[in-house]
Order: structure tokens, then C-alpha cells, then sequence
């Protein structure tokens, strides 16, 4: 098992590098965002690593952080999904946006990316909807890339937010229309959203308005 490389950046073509670990060249398949997180051509990296062996080959993919891999990994396990589909869902959503349209139900986000039809994307919200919280997103504003993404990330991270969900979807309410009356009533209604029964009064107060 090789868990990481560390070595000069030789070039990168598109989703794939070649790194050079003391005179040994690697291929390695990566998301667009690794990618972008890498430097100038010469310098050194180090990369976490999956490498996936099959009869007629073997494939080395590259992930920047432990966030990253943990999400390769998760979306895997949802059928029909590979490792070359995981790398173009990665491509499209960081994995904190994935763990807020997993959590919201939004099967139009997941199918933003490559590969992934709207039937995929509803399956892999739905089976990862039980496993969420083995994926870790980054919750703060600075590290989502925007305010309004990191409060959405906040939102998704508060447990008393997720047994509301639970329990408004338990009552026939879509995932996805659940998710965003909890967001509307955690940002404008502090006292409501200090409890789980608060947030599920208000946000059903809300929804029975639509």
C-alpha cells in the first residue's frame, strides 16, 4: 500500500501528474481541486495516495488533504460508482460542498459533476445521506471560500440541525426543502434554532407558508 509520495513535480496534464520520487516517475490521477492547489512545475509535493489494482492494471490517485481521500473513499461505496467517477464528483464539489448537498438532498449539485446522471446523484445522496457524518467538511466561513457557503456549512454541521432534519423528513418533507427552512430559521431566528424541538416548531411553521 502506498499512503503518500512525496517528490518534484515532473508536469500535469489535466487530472494527472507525473511526480518524481528520487529518480522513480509516478503517474497519478487527481481532482481538478488537487490540482489547483498545486505550484510551479519543479517543485516539491507530497500527495496522500489510493492506489487501486485490478487484473490488467494499477492506478495511483492523488488527493492535497485527508478531507479530500476520506470523500474518495466514502462516495465509493455507493454502487455504481468507481474511483474514476469519485475523482470527477471531487472535480465538481469540494467535500464540504458534497456534505451539504448530501445533507440537503440536492441530487442537482451532485449531478453537476462529470459522469454523474441524475439517477447516480439520487442514489448517492440517498445512500450517503445515513453515512454523512463520516465525511468531515470544513466548517468555517475562511475555509469554504465564501460567507454564504460557510454559513450553509455551519448550518450542516450543527447536530441539533440534523435531528431536526430527521425529524422533519420523518414527517414526509423532502430532504432538500427541510434543509433549506432550517437554514432560513437558523439565520434569522436565534432563540428558535437554540434547540432541536425550536428549530423543528419554526421550521415547520415555515413550511406550512409554501
Amino acid at each position: 500500500m502506498i499512503a503518500s509520495l512525496t517528490g518534484r513535480l515532473v508536469r500535469i496534464d489535466g487530472q494527472q501528474l507525473v511526480l518524481d520520487v528520487q529518480g522513480v516517475g509516478y503517474l497519478i490521477l487527481i481532482s481538478r481541486r488537487t490540482a489547483d492547489k498545486l505550484g510551479e512545475i519543479g517543485g516539491t509535493h507530497t500527495l496522500l495516495t489510493e492506489l487501486q489494482v485490478r487484473e490488467d492494471s494499477m492506478t495511483l490517485f492523488g488527493f492535497a488533504d485527508a478531507e479530500e481521500q476520506a470523500a474518495f473513499n466514502l462516495v465509493q461505496t455507493v454502487q455504481g460508482v468507481g474511483a474514476k467517477a469519485a475523482i470527477a464528483l471531487l472535480s465538481a464539489l469540494s467535500p464540504s460542498d458534497l456534505h451539504n448537498a448530501i445533507l440537503a438532498g440536492d441530487k442537482a449539485m451532485v449531478a453537476t459533476a462529470d459522469g454523474i446522471g441524475p439517477k447516480l446523484a439520487q442514489r448517492i445522496v440517498n445512500e450517503l445521506a445515513e453515512k454523512i457524518g463520516k465525511l468531515t467538511p470544513a466548517l468555517s466561513p475562511a475555509s469554504s471560500g465564501s460567507s454564504a457557503a460557510g454559513q450553509t456549512a455551519a448550518v450542516a454541521g450543527n447536530s441539533a440541525v440534523q435531528d431536526a432534519l430527521s425529524a422533519l423528513t420523518n414527517l414526509g418533507y423532502g430532504r432538500a426543502e427541510a434543509f433549506q427552512a432550517l437554514q432560513q430559521v437558523q439565520q434569522a431566528d436565534s432563540e428558535a434554532a437554540a434547540d432541536v424541538q425550536g428549530l423543528i416548531a419554526a421550521s415547520l411553521r415555515l413550511l406550512a407558508k409554501q
